[in-house]
C-alpha cells in the first residue's frame, strides 16, 4: 500500500512540474524582445571601401528612444588604435544621412578596448551622444563604411549595429 501511495504522490509532482514549466514557457514566449543585432562577416579579415553592409530592421514604437550601437569585431593583429566609419541612416519617406565617426579601439596605458577572448575583441560604440528617437514608422536602414586610409583594412573581422529600446 505505501508502495501504491508513493508512485501516485510522485505521479501528481510530475504532473505539477509539466504544468508549470508549460505556463513559464508559455508566459516567456509571449515576452516581445526590443532589441535588434545583426553583423556581417568580412571575408578572409579584409574590409575593401567597396564591401559597405547594410543593416534594415523596422520600428513601430515612435513614442520611445532608442540607443544605436556600432558592433566591431577584430584580432589583436589589427594595425591602429581606432577605425573612422561612415555611418548612412534611412529612414522611411527620407533621403540617406551620413555621419562620420572614430571609434577608439585602444589606448596606450590599457591596450584593446572592449571585451576579448584570446586574440578577438568585441567594441560596442553609441553612434551618438544620447538616445535616438524614430519619428515615423517602418523601415529603417543602417549602412556601414570604413574609412581608413587602408584599402583593404585588415584583420577586423565583423561589422554590425544594435538598436535596443530603452525601457521608461
Amino acid at each position: 500500500m505505501l508502495m501504491e501511495t508513493d508512485y501516485f504522490c510522485k505521479k501528481n509532482r510530475l504532473k505539477k512540474f509539466l504544468f508549470i514549466l508549460l505556463v513559464s514557457v508559455s508566459f516567456f514566449s509571449c515576452i516581445k524582445i526590443n532589441l535588434f543585432e545583426k553583423q556581417a562577416a568580412l571575408p578572409a579579415q579584409r574590409w575593401y571601401y567597396s564591401n559597405v553592409p547594410t543593416f534594415t530592421f523596422h520600428i513601430d514604437d515612435t513614442t520611445s528612444l532608442y540607443n544605436v550601437y556600432i558592433v566591431l569585431r577584430h584580432t589583436d593583429l589589427y594595425n591602429y588604435n581606432n577605425i573612422w566609419l561612415r555611418i548612412g541612416s534611412d529612414s522611411p519617406s527620407d533621403s540617406m544621412h551620413y555621419q562620420n565617426i572614430n571609434i577608439p579601439l585602444a589606448n596606450d596605458s590599457k591596450g584593446w578596448s572592449g571585451t576579448g577572448m584570446d586574440d578577438i575583441y568585441e567594441v560596442r560604440q553609441n553612434i551618438s551622444a544620447g538616445p535616438l528617437s524614430f519619428k515615423k514608422p517602418g523601415d529603417y536602414t543602417f549602412s556601414i563604411a570604413q574609412i581608413m586610409r587602408e584599402n583593404p583594412l585588415m584583420y577586423i573581422l565583423n561589422i554590425g549595429i544594435r538598436v535596443e529600446k530603452i525601457k521608461m
